[in-house]
């Protein structure tokens, strides 16, 4: 006898997306259904919920074959821009990261820098149909001859050009404040002396990883949004840490799973990938993720259905306990406190400020409703689900 009283198939659910019947709803829509009708009645009348994310997401970049030349060349040294992109794979085989910058760029010797061009930036003129200059030096072989290479070229002239992401989608993460008596510039963004300012990196009930705390549904070749195209999970992320303090909704309390995600970036939109200047930090690329959620019984729909009132994180101390690995909080705080614009922090009442946008996040969840609606997008159930533990 099964353990649920709903029981539902990735076969049934795509069965019913092919036919135009299944029910689909964004994942903030499913916390009022859940509220009203309780987990069980909602797995029974939801098929799939939708979730999005988009924020800056460091661990990103390019694997990208930019083609042979005549007479062909075995690339050591590849700049995009005057990025610098790795080329130790193979004679144009090259990966870019997003968070690698121009060759000249000042760094923190101005400090803080201003970091105004990265590999995020070439991935975004990239998929916004800019052309950009490559160049490519050799130390020549007999079968590759070719020393330099100097061309304008664009994403359609590459022959492949695959987004693969490390690490994204990161499930919950901290808030960050400062207390020391001066300004620091983090990857969380600016923070004001004296814990004046705090700032998050989640959209809460929106975040893909927020609706499945136990990554039940997600693994090896789930099918995803990313960057406005089809993408896939291609394994657990790096810095994946499953085995966090969580609440009893399963929601983690501290940043623990990741995902490994990939797509074809000649499909994708600039809408989507971004690239951002961090002052004092660095560069970096924002990325449109989103994940569909098949409800497969109540226990999905009650993970689903948890609100950002329910959903919690810890703050944090930038100035010092982070940089030096003190393992110390300053309380916790939920979304919906955080999204209110002001929490309490270190006996003061402080302005909050996300680096997640719930705006695109909310119209990536859609948008992939749209798509399973339009019988354009079906489930893929994983190979291999994440570890949990």
């Amino acid at each position: 006898m099964s353990e649920h009283k709903v029981n539902k198939t990735y076969e049934e659910i795509n069965a019913k997306i092919k036919a135009g019947k299944a029910v689909v709803v964004t994942a903030e829509e499913m916390v009022d259904i859940v509220g009203k009708n309780g987990p069980e009645d909602a797995a029974h009348k939801v098929d799939v919920v939708t979730t999005g994310t988009f924020s800056p997401m460091c661990s990103s970049g390019a694997f990208i074959n930019f083609g042979h030349t005549n007479p062909t060349l075995k690339a050591s040294k590849v700049l995009l821009n005057d990025v610098p992109a790795y080329a130790g794979l193979a004679a144009v085989d090259i990966y870019i990261g997003a968070t690698e910058l121009t060759e000249d760029d000042p760094l923190n010797k101005v400090f803080p820098g201003e970091f105004r061009y990265g590999g995020g930036h070439v991935l975004e003129d990239l998929v916004s149909g800019k052309k950009i200059i490559l160049r490519a030096v050799s130390y020549g072989t007999d079968c590759y001859p070719n020393k330099h290479i100097e061309k304008e070229i664009t994403l359609e002239d590459i022959p492949y050009a695959l987004l693969c992401n490390p690490r994204n989608g990161y499930q919950n993460y901290n808030c960050a404040i400062n207390l020391s008596d001066k300004t620091i510039y983090t990857y969380m963004g600016t923070l004001k002396p004296h814990g004046r300012n705090a700032n998050y990196c989640s959209a809460g009930e929106l975040s893909p990883l927020m609706n499945d705390p136990y990554y039940k549904t997600i693994g090896l070749g789930t099918r995803i949004f990313l960057g406005g195209t089809v993408g896939y999970v291609t394994w657990h992320g790096t810095q994946h840490n499953p085995g966090v303090l969580r609440s009893e909704n399963g929601t983690p309390r501290r940043p623990a799973g990741t995902l490994m995600v990939q797509g074809n970036l000649k499909n994708m939109s600039p809408r989507w990938l971004k690239g951002i200047s961090m002052q004092g930090y660095g560069s970096t690329l924002a990325v449109g993720l989103g994940v569909p959620i098949p409800i497969l019984n109540e226990e999905m729909a009650s993970f689903t259905g948890v609100a950002d009132k329910e959903i919690y994180t810890q703050i944090v101390d930038y100035s010092y306990d982070y940089s030096h690995g003190v393992k110390r909080n300053y309380g916790e705080v939920s979304y919906a406190q955080l999204k209110s614009g002001q929490i309490e922090a270190n006996g003061r009442m402080v302005t909050t400020a996300p680096l997640s946008s719930v705006v695109r996040a909310r119209e990536i969840a859609e948008t992939l409703k749209q798509w399973i609606l339009d019988k354009q997008f079906t489930l893929e159930k994983p190979v291999t689900h994440l570890p949990n533990s």
